[in-house]
């Protein structure tokens, strides 16, 4: 019996050494496979890190984090890791679950009352995990974050305005607002900001001195990435403006980081949640993170016949999916010119950490460098990412160009806009993305939209377009006009869909002090209504109430009909009535109280 018990202990020892990894083995031609897929993508820079167990096996950097100066990629190189602070958030989200703050499963309104959706089904059923797990069918709209001055809780409160494109749970649609969301909740319920939770509970215990959450806060270091792309259609590098978008959305993408500090996260994240033996994250959240959510197709399969990558689905801030017979666990990140990926393989205990500079080479560092690093390190046959990523990205390239030589496909000779241009001049708003402004310049049109001012050319009609800009795109302006005939609105298509932006009236005829003048009772031919304040806005109070819009001077429009107006009559200062002007006739009516 004591042979057989010494035979099974020396077979189960030896099974376990078979798994143990040599990391150094494993990453032979390693250091040439780099330099080649770096020249082959036009890459600046990158930088690669491993876990094993609890140890930070390898780290080095490849190529230059600065292009420009020639300054070389290093453990400590600062890079924006994007939406991988995804899973930070939904782990401070998941520390308050275990307080007994927030619950996963249940509607988020019952922990977070402020929070307000596009209808009462959103809000009697959004859950934290709906919310973590993209699963609540609105759509990103990022338009209405990107590069805006909008602060976090500008962004919370715009939630209410955006229609779900599809029902709950019924598919996967990513959404940085709901990180946001979640973002500003644990400083509702805890008093502390997103960012100070983060390095009370997170950052501190996990020795992650060197991650900040700004560029300011970046650039006081001596060693940080720069972004560089491609020039369009050449192999030109070029430097790009480092792009921030203000505190407002960093739960969702905002934490800048490098390969050494990352690490520890990743250690903590494979080792239950224990980092230098003391918990840091409770085993519970990690296992939550990891709950299957919403199911991928396996489009690569159907589309192409690769096999390698199947049965993916999103948890939270995690994408599980079997990669050749093995559970692999990843999550991206993208800002422009910046692009990481983290892969954990929790069943061999191995995490790999991939950054690069240089949108041209995205599929770089979010597929093929980690794929290559998990195939070496499993001793797998080696897929030849590069090449297949390689071949899609060259044909792409080409296609793009054709596609943009197409331009003025649907133009309509011979027109001209309806009105003079000075009046399409002004400011344009909607409840969600904010405003833009249209300014009149040297008899031409300059669109001024989140920092970034285009000019304007006639296409045809009412349409004018911007330049189609290297980093902003092209933009297509529609011009609509009121039943007045005057300019009023302009639709754009932003994100998902077209947007429809209202001209802006001068503030002053929407001020309180303004409006209570017109508060009042009316009559007409027997019958009496009232004019109240309602939310600070005007209405003639009924069944339905008739909201109005401020439009000119004692002059308002009726919110549901645009081609009824409300000309209120004063005498001597004084409210004496109003004309209920519509197509069919204007209507006096007298003031009576």
């Amino acid at each position: 019996m004591k042979r057989i018990i010494l035979s099974i202990l020396i077979v189960l020892s030896a099974n376990a050494l078979a798994q143990d990894i040599d990391v150094k083995k494993s990453l032979s031609g390693f250091d040439k496979y780099m330099e080649k897929v770096l020249s082959d993508w036009n890459e600046p820079g990158a930088g690669v890190a491993i876990v094993y167990k609890d140890e930070l096996v390898y780290v080095k950097g490849f190529g230059y984090r600065d292009y420009g100066n020639k300054l070389p990629v290093t453990e400590n190189t600062l890079f924006q890791i994007a939406s991988n602070t995804k899973l930070f958030t939904t782990v401070a989200a998941g520390m308050l679950v275990e307080e007994g703050i927030f619950k996963w499963d249940e509607p988020i309104k019952e922990a977070v009352p402020e929070l307000e959706f596009y209808n009462d089904l959103l809000n009697n059923q959004v859950t934290l995990r709906d919310m973590l797990g993209h699963k609540t069918g609105i759509s990103r709209h990022d338009m209405i974050w990107f590069q805006s001055d909008f602060s976090r809780k500008d962004l919370f409160d715009r939630i209410k305005y955006l229609e779900p494109s599809i029902p709950l749970r019924q598919d996967f649609i990513y959404n940085n607002l709901m990180y946001t969301a979640v973002g500003y909740s644990i400083e509702l319920r805890t008093g502390k900001t997103w960012e100070k939770f983060l390095e009370e509970k997170i950052f501190a215990p996990l020795e992650m001195n060197n991650t900040v959450f700004s560029i300011e806060e970046m650039q006081k270091s001596e060693d940080y990435g720069v972004p560089y792309n491609e020039k369009r259609d050449t192999t030109t590098l070029y430097k790009i403006p480092l792009k921030e978008d203000g505190s407002a959305v960093g739960p969702a993408g905002s934490i800048i980081t490098s390969l050494d500090d990352l690490s520890r996260w990743v250690i903590a994240l494979i080792n239950d949640g224990q980092y230098k033996g003391t918990e840091v994250i409770p085993k519970s959240i990690i296992k939550e993170t990891l709950k299957p959510g919403i199911a991928f197709r396996n489009t690569e399969l159907e589309s192409k016949g690769y096999k390698e990558r199947l049965n993916s689905t999103y948890g939270m801030a995690r994408d599980i999916e079997i990669y050749k017979g093995n559970v692999l666990t990843k999550h991206g990140g993208a800002m422009p010119g910046f692009h990481s990926q983290v892969i954990i393989l929790p069943y061999d205990e191995i995490g790999i950490i991939t950054f690069s500079i240089g949108d041209q080479g995205a599929s770089l560092g979010n597929t093929i460098i980690p794929y290559n690093l998990v195939d070496r390190l499993l001793g797998l046959e080696q897929t030849d990412w590069n090449g297949r990523r390689l071949k899609d990205h060259i044909e792409g390239k080409k296609l793009s160009k054709k596609a943009r030589s197409k331009v003025g496909f649907d133009h309509v000779e011979g027109t001209s806009p309806s009105h003079a241009i000075e009046n399409y001049v002004g400011a344009f708003s909607n409840e969600a993305y904010g405003e833009f402004v249209i300014s009149h310049e040297n008899d031409s049109l300059y669109f001024n939209f989140r920092k970034t001012i285009l000019p304007l050319t006639h296409y045809h009609y009412n349409r004018f377009d911007t330049p189609n800009d290297e980093n902003f795109g092209k933009w297509s302006l529609n011009f609509g006009v009121s039943p007045q005939g005057e300019i009023n609105t302009c639709i754009i298509s932003i994100d998902e869909g077209q947007v429809t932006f209202n001209k802006k009236v001068d503030e002053s005829l929407a001020s309180l002090e303004v409006l209570k003048q017109y508060i009042g009772k009316y009559k007409f031919a027997g019958f009496e209504f009232e004019v109240k304040l309602k939310n600070d806005q005007l209405a003639i109070i009924g069944t339905t109430d008739d909201l109005l819009i401020p439009y000119k001077k004692a002059l308002f429009k009726v919110e549901k009909f645009d081609d009824l107006q409300i000309e209120f009559v004063m005498d001597n200062n004084k409210t004496v009535g109003l004309k209920y002007m519509t197509p069919s006739g204007v209507y006096e009516c007298e003031k009576i109280k």
